[in-house]
């Protein structure tokens, strides 16, 4: 029984991280997207604050110094904005220069959480036929058999130390 629970636990391992080049991928191609409509955001605020003679930093304070509410969250909405731009180019410049397995490292690392959702909301999986997609399955099968051997380890130790 703990054979076939193993080898299932195996094949979920498995296939789960099999998948992991695959949302890397996927989510790269969102990334590009995301950085477009945001620089858009950034050019149309950058010009309305050129027009009254102002740079992004102060159109922003202004905005956050006013007595309006509303006018504090835009500044608020926009700062945010800015920074979730430098944080994508950020991570599009890594993933250009990265491999396929420091890829999924930077994904994990510090992803865009509304980037990473929106992909895994519409997530198609793939048969992982590249040599990164096989390593990442073969590593999660290894990984299942570790976790499902030292589970079973810790089950064996302590019948072994149950009193009778």
């Amino acid at each position: 029984m703990l054979r076939i629970f193993t080898v299932l636990t195996m094949l979920a391992s498995g296939t789960l991280t099999s998948q992991l080049p695959e949302f890397a991928q996927q989510y790269r191609q969102r990334l590009g997207g995301a950085i477009d409509a945001l620089e858009q955001v950034m050019a149309d605020f950058r010009r309305d604050a050129a027009d009254y003679g102002l740079t992004i930093a102060e159109a922003i304070d202004r905005q956050k110094a006013s007595a309006d509410p509303f006018i504090q969250a835009r500044g608020a909405s926009i700062e945010r904005a800015s920074q979730r731009l430098v944080h994508l180019k950020h991570q599009r410049s890594g993933f250009e220069t990265a491999s396929p397995f420091e890829r999924i490292l930077i994904l994990v690392q510090s992803p865009d959480r509304e980037l990473a959702q929106a992909t895994a909301e519409d997530y198609a999986p793939a048969i992982p036929v590249t040599p990164v997609g096989l390593v990442s399955a073969g590593a999660g099968a290894a990984g299942g058999f570790i976790l499902i051997w030292c589970l079973s380890g810790l089950v064996r130790l302590t019948r072994r130390r149950a009193p009778a």
